[in-house]
């Protein structure tokens, strides 16, 4: 065995000052009487793809493998963040989403693409990446556990494909966290894929996969279960019952007036649901039946098998603020991107916040975002227009995007009289004690 590159056939540059260069290798010394077939067989044995050694990306749809619209849109943003990696792999590169969505293909084939072009990459499972290193204690290992390691840390390109499948044993937790914060530390390129959300992954490994300054994260045809985007929160069991069907909007104490005007929104929400692609906004007082008609167009779009997401704004804060807190699972801008980039979004109780120059700021560039991307959107306020900052309610009434409609429907839990309705009281007859 080479005692340069140990084996490896490539060593990183030491400058003249005795400074490695951990950023790009160069062929060891001991390659330079090889042929091209013989590089290319070493390469690619080096590389421990196996079979995968077919998954290449002119064998991969670049849409993905389902015709949902948005799983289409996400598969190709990873695909092509997929090629430019292939041609200059620098930081890190994750992949998440549900089995079978693409990720590994996606990671092989950057892989292929690289040893095509004589440049070695190391492919390993996060099983076989814990199990190798087990055997290498072994005595008839052929090759040491330092080596092992060595070998490891410092590929010039390393795929970890499953990260989430790796024995849960305190050793193995040590050893994937000493090779990834040895990565993370030299900035050298890494591939990671898994199957369940980062926030599930031990926290140190969740900060570096977090980490912008060096990581780069694609979701792979997002699962429609786990995606807030295709189910109601568990804190919204209300909203969830509440369907186009089940708005009564015939009932007996309106107006002639009133009812035409409930009718409309009915209408309006009724046809937003089949087709929206633009911004929505109910305005009027407490329990007219602003919430219902929002919360049925987001029930009607998930019958469609289609996205919507529901957010009450007060709590859309408190979550943000909440996700600073050290023990907060959900890091800030994964909830934050989620709500701007949502391909329907309904802000309900907008006003009803606290009026904090953080919140404003927040709610500010949450409704910039989704205007200046035209992002289908449904807010409902019992606040009068003037009562929102210009800012925003500017946004509201640009006619080229925006519909805003008055419910003046009185209040559901009222009465024909206009006294609100109060569940029926037992009575116990009591008798006044002797004296």
């Amino acid at each position: 065995m080479c005692p340069l590159c140990k084996g490896a056939k490539f060593v990183y540059p030491v400058s003249a000052e005795g400074v490695t260069d951990f950023s790009r290798v160069v062929p060891c010394q001991c390659t330079q009487s090889e042929s091209g077939a013989d590089r290319e067989k070493r390469l690619l044995t080096y590389s421990c793809l196996g079979g995968l050694y077919k998954y290449t990306f002119e064998k991969l749809n670049s849409l993905g493998k389902t015709d949902e619209p948005h799983s289409q849109d996400t598969f190709k943003q990873a695909y092509e963040a997929a090629l430019d990696f292939a041609s200059n792999p620098t930081g890190w590169l994750v992949f998440t989403g549900p089995s079978g969505a693409g990720k590994t293909h996606l990671a092989a084939a950057i892989a292929n693409r690289r040893l095509s072009t004589g440049q070695p990459v190391l492919y390993k499972r996060a099983s076989e990446l814990i199990d190798d290193l087990k055997k290498s204690f072994e005595p008839d290992s052929d090759a040491g556990y330092s080596q092992s390691f060595d070998i490891l840390k410092n590929a010039p390109l390393l795929v970890i494909d499953d990260l989430t499948v790796q024995s849960g044993s305190e050793w193995s937790k040590e050893k994937l966290d000493q090779l990834l914060t040895y990565r993370f530390s030299q900035e050298l390129p890494t591939i990671i894929t898994l199957s369940t959300p980062i926030n599930e992954l031990d926290p140190r490994i969740q900060s570096r996969l977090l980490d912008k300054s060096i990581s780069k994260i694609y979701t792979v045809a997002p699962n429609p279960e786990d995606s807030l985007e295709y189910r109601w929160d568990n804190a919204l069991a209300l909203q969830k019952k509440m369907t186009f069907e089940n708005y009564d909007h015939k009932r007996s104490n309106l107006t002639p007036e009133q009812r035409q005007n409930i009718d409309a929104a009915y209408n309006l929400a009724l046809d937003f649901s089949r087709n929206p692609e633009s911004w929505l906004v109910f305005q009027g007082e407490t329990g007219c039946g602003k919430t219902h008609l929002a919360s049925a167009i987001v029930n009607e779009r998930y019958r469609q098998g289609k996205p919507a997401m529901f957010v009450v704004v007060p709590e859309f804060l408190d979550h943000l603020r909440s996700t600073f807190s050290p023990e907060s699972k959900t890091s800030y801008d994964q909830m934050f991107d989620a709500v701007k980039n949502a391909k329907l979004l309904v802000l309900d109780d907008f006003g009803e916040q606290s009026s904090t120059p953080w919140a404003q700021e927040k709610l500010y560039q949450v409704i910039n975002y989704r205007y200046n991307r035209r992002l289908a959107t449904v807010i409902t306020t019992r606040c009068q227009l003037s009562e929102i900052e210009v800012a925003i309610s500017s946004r509201f009434v640009d006619p080229q995007i925006s519909m805003v409609f008055n419910i003046t429907a009185p209040n559901f839990r009222c009465d024909s009289t206009g006294q609100q309705k109060q569940r029926p009281v037992s009575r116990m007859r009591t008798t006044r004690p002797q004296r």
